[in-house]
């Protein structure tokens, strides 16, 4: 197994994951990683600064917002946006990153790997959660 597998493994086996830029349009990726998390039986929070639900449950504005067990997050956002909200997500005490295509950015993963944080990108989550 190579080690993107075993990052990958490690990151599936979380419970508690913050989904960054959930949408309550259906036909958005945000949406539809927030619902297959639920759907596979993961306890998901979603993170949009302008919405208070995403498919009726809370949403959450900040990462200080969310429950202190939030153990992983998955970026669904503009790269710009995904490096200010990894140093966000980590000093909230979260180490576990998944950048979906297009969200990934060059300076949050390299922030990653210099303060031991496990990032996965160029990989996307739905279809690992499909195999």
């Amino acid at each position: 197994m190579t080690s993107l597998e075993q990052e990958k493994n490690n990151f599936l086996q979380l419970r508690k994951i913050a989904v960054v830029g959930a949408s309550n349009n259906r036909g958005k990726y945000g949406n539809i990683v927030f619902r297959k998390l639920k759907d596979k039986g993961y306890e998901v929070y979603g993170l949009n600064p302008h919405t208070d639900t995403i498919e009726g449950d809370k949403c959450y504005h900040n990462f200080c917002d969310l429950p202190s067990n939030v153990e992983g997050a998955v970026f669904v956002v503009p790269p710009e946006a995904t490096q200010e909200a990894v140093k966000k997500a980590y000093e909230s005490g979260i180490r576990s990153f998944w950048m979906q295509p297009g969200a990934e950015e060059n300076q949050a993963i390299n922030f990653c790997s210099q303060n031991g944080a496990s990032c996965i990108s160029g990989s996307c989550i739905l279809v690992a959660l499909n195999k």
